[in-house]
């Protein structure tokens, strides 16, 4: 893999002209490399204007400048001498026709694609590499580069991967046999529909300015890298290896931090977060309450294997079990970690806002979550 730059060798790349390796190495580089991969899209965006100039007739207008200027050239050529030296001979003569034609030619088409410009504005896009394979880009494939436009969908089968450069604020590794959309990108919100498949995001943004809609929720990025599945029922999977990711839907909501899983269900939204290291019996119960009926079997099992560490999945569950499931989260959370300060068991039963507060339990549980 290359560890400097590749742009002195990027249009010898885009014409073909590099030995096997040497393409080879240019390519992996590019897979990486977001900077270079821009200037390679803006050399072929250049040859392939150049080879898509639009063959039009010229107005009438400007053929007949250009023949008035031949024809001032010539009378001025047959006054001379032919002794002179600055006689004009007829190969000079054809060099300057040529170079007449080929900028009026040029000016033409720069004033046609202009007006196309006005008639059809460009949608805003974001640029597409391919990884392995053939991804498609409404459903044309792609070698090497491609741009998804709003509205636009990428898909890979079985033997495509591809990275999409989200805006300026990160990527997103989309895996094979996924289909998504870009819905919007904005300098407020950039959003992407994740119908099914898997991708991997890396943000480095504000919070809430990346989103990926799926059928059961919306990932909302809060500073993060994570997975995301989506299985053909639109049921998924998070996994958050870095920040913070709020999952949404129909206000039902979970935070799920570094080190931590959530499982989507459709027509259900998320369910509440665990860490990946909790017990097996922790989370097939915890599953089976959050999707199956909330029985009181189930949230046994859930408080009988917490840890100290999983009593970020037990803050979730106070608000979303009944009054008497309440207690026993309550009762076992204080047995674990007990409570913050100024915070009350009083205050947590009527579920008071200011004594649920998630910045405040982060405060007070940090070393012990992560």
């Amino acid at each position: 893999m290359f560890h400097r730059h590749v742009t002195k060798k990027l249009s010898a790349y885009s014409h073909g002209e590099l030995d096997a390796a040497e393409s080879s190495r240019v390519r992996e580089h590019l897979s990486r490399c977001a900077g270079c991969r821009a200037e390679k899209e803006e050399i072929e965006l250049g040859i392939h204007l150049a080879e898509r100039l639009p063959h039009i007739p010229a107005p009438a207008s400007l053929w007949s400048e250009i023949e008035a200027s031949l024809d001032e050239s010539s009378s001025r050529q047959e006054v001379k001498p032919k002794t002179s030296r600055f006689w004009l001979s007829a190969p000079a003569l054809t060099v300057a026709t040529v170079a007449l034609v080929v900028a009026a030619a040029v000016a033409v088409s720069w004033y046609v694609m202009q007006d196309r410009r006005v008639e059809e504005p460009s949608k805003p896009s974001w640029a597409v590499a391919a990884i392995e394979g053939s991804p498609k880009v409404d459903s044309r494939g792609i070698k090497e580069t491609g741009r998804l436009a709003v509205g636009g969908a990428l898909e890979t089968d079985s033997n495509s991967r591809a990275v999409i450069e989200v805006a300026d604020i990160g990527q997103v590794e989309v895996e094979p046999n996924t289909l998504m959309r870009l819905v919007e990108t904005s300098e407020d919100e950039h959003r992407l529909a994740l119908e099914r498949g898997s991708i991997e995001a890396t943000i480095v943004a504000p919070p809430r300015l990346f989103f990926v809609d799926t059928p059961s929720a919306v990932a909302v990025d809060l500073g993060c890298a994570y997975s995301l599945d989506v299985d053909e029922a639109g049921n998924g999977l998070l996994h958050v290896t870095s920040g913070w990711v709020e999952l949404v839907r129909d206000g039902r909501n979970s935070y799920v931090p570094i080190g931590t899983m959530c499982l989507l269900r459709a027509g259900v939204g998320p369910g509440t977060p665990y860490f990946d290291d909790s017990s097996d019996a922790f989370r097939l119960a915890l599953e089976e309450y959050d999707f199956e009926g909330g029985t009181e079997q189930a949230l046994a099992i859930v408080l009988r294997e917490s840890r100290a560490r999983d009593t970020l999945t037990l803050w979730h569950l106070l608000p979303r079990a009944g009054e008497a499931g309440r207690k026993k989260v309550l009762d076992r959370m204080i047995a674990l970690v007990g409570l913050p300060e100024g915070v009350t068991r009083a205050g947590l039963m009527r579920l008071d806002p200011a004594m649920i507060d998630l910045e405040l339990w982060k405060d007070h549980l940090d070393i012990v979550w992560f």
